[in-house]
């Protein structure tokens, strides 16, 4: 999606440098992926060693002065998540953004995450759904191939907030795909204001500088 296939991660005096995304080095990347010899290799480790790499990725990883840091995990309520909770609690992390699907199997992994979020101290800074109905590229027509709202429905339940609904759009697809920015390139795309307002929702809640 960002283009850094075969990009390779250096040591400096302050840890790992991690992998710029830009000739301006404002967003900055880390993942296991860059420490493989082949990228095709599967990471067969156990729990201890897992663990262990998440904190250096946090702790020894040349980050620089950040806005945001992301961490991008599957729904799930593993020692990996307990991991990435530890690791980040001394530096006051904001919250968690909750994605789910409207059907009713992913809604309920993700209202299992909910639960996680609650028991270590976690705050949800919201759920939204993905996924929600392709609107046709010729008609404009929205057709709710995996049903509809459960992701509001959930977020209510859990009394947190909903930030949107984001369409299957083949735009978006291609654009992920080939690296390339959607905002920028398809401002006319059914999920360009889905996604616009759900990023200042975010912000809001989450300002530059907040610690």
């Amino acid at each position: 999606m960002l283009r850094v296939q075969g990009k390779a991660v250096h040591q400096c005096d302050s840890g790992w440098v991690p992998v710029f995304v830009d000739q301006e080095q404002s967003i900055s990347l880390m993942s296991v992926g860059f420490l493989l010899e082949k990228p095709d290799e599967a990471v067969v480790w156990r729990g201890p060693k897992k663990n262990a790499l998440i904190k250096q990725f946090v702790s020894d990883v040349a980050w620089g002065q950040l806005d945001y840091l992301v961490v991008d995990t599957p729904p799930g309520t593993s020692d990996e998540h307990m991991a990435v909770v530890d690791a980040l609690r001394p530096y006051s992390p904001l919250g968690a953004l909750v994605v789910t699907t409207p059907q009713a199997v992913s809604v309920g992994d993700v209202r299992r995450e909910l639960t996680f979020c609650k028991k270590v101290g976690l705050r949800v800074i919201g759920v939204v759904e993905n996924m929600s109905g392709f609107v046709c590229p010729h008609c404009a027509e929205c057709t709710n191939i995996f049903s509809r709202g459960g992701g509001e429905e959930l977020a209510r339940h859990a009394g947190v907030p909903f930030l949107g609904s984001v369409p299957l759009d083949p735009e978006l697809t291609r654009s992920l795909e080939e690296g390339r920015d959607f905002i920028q390139g398809f401002p006319e795309s059914p999920a360009f204001p889905t996604l616009s307002c759900i990023a200042q929702k975010i912000l809001n809640e989450a300002p530059v500088g907040l610690s």
